[in-house]
């Protein structure tokens, strides 16, 4: 029996069998899953979701800046999720950390260092590059959303999603499976939260903090 269970989010097959031979010869007794696509880690973590662990690339197709993180977040609360991304901009680490990541690991990393990251965050610890983890940026209002987005809960993330989506409270209801009233309490607290007037001016926000991100590198 795996001592850990993990999956491998990444549209490119061959960074995932590297990381993937990579992970195994630090820990013999793992079992790992690979998903290429957002629909697909969410089809495989709905199937089952006693696993420690996702390592999430920030860009895939359909899936631009923090999206996938806030969806997995809102889906999925209770598996950690990792970002291993080709971007190493500080402040795009601290915002991923801000949005509920369990860890920022570039793809740069030696494969040693990898491993000690992942068992880092195995263990329950956060881990980043270090020195990255207090880095601002010079946009500090989405600095600050961000901060506020890590306040929502998990159904105030899956409803502020499907308010994104264009969503009515009685379809967001629906969905959901609550009461309309629910959904109104629910917006409610997400404008206070993001401390914006309006559903319109909470989906501007949200799509704010999800903007491209820039890999200096494809792999």
């Amino acid at each position: 029996m795996a001592d850990y269970r993990v999956i491998i989010v990444d549209d490119h097959p061959l960074f995932r069998d590297a990381l993937k031979q990579t992970l195994m010869a630090g820990f013999p007794r793992i079992a790992i899953v690979e998903a290429g696509s957002i629909d697909a880690v969410t089809a495989a973590l709905t199937r089952d979701r006693d696993l420690d662990l996702v390592l999430l690339d920030l860009k895939m197709p359909g899936v631009q800046g923090f999206s996938g993180l806030l969806f997995l977040r809102a889906q999925f609360p209770a598996v950690p999720v990792a970002v291993i991304s080709a971007s190493e901009e500080s402040h795009i680490i601290r915002r991923a950390l801000d949005l509920g990541a369990s860890g920022y690991i570039p793809k740069s990393l030696s494969a040693e260092t990898m491993r000690k990251a992942v068992a880092a965050v195995l263990q329950g610890d956060i881990w980043a590059p270090e020195g990255t983890a207090d880095a601002t940026s010079s946009d500090v209002e989405a600095d600050q959303l961000a901060r506020r987005l890590a306040r929502l809960t998990p159904q105030q993330l899956r409803v502020l999603m499907m308010l994104r989506e264009g969503l009515l409270n009685k379809q967001i209801a629906y969905q959901l499976g609550v009461s309309e009233a629910t959904i109104k309490a629910h917006v409610s607290a997400i404008l206070q939260k993001l401390d914006v007037g309006s559903r319109t001016q909470a989906v501007i926000a949200a799509s704010r903090i999800d903007g491209e991100i820039v890999h200096p590198l494809e792999i």
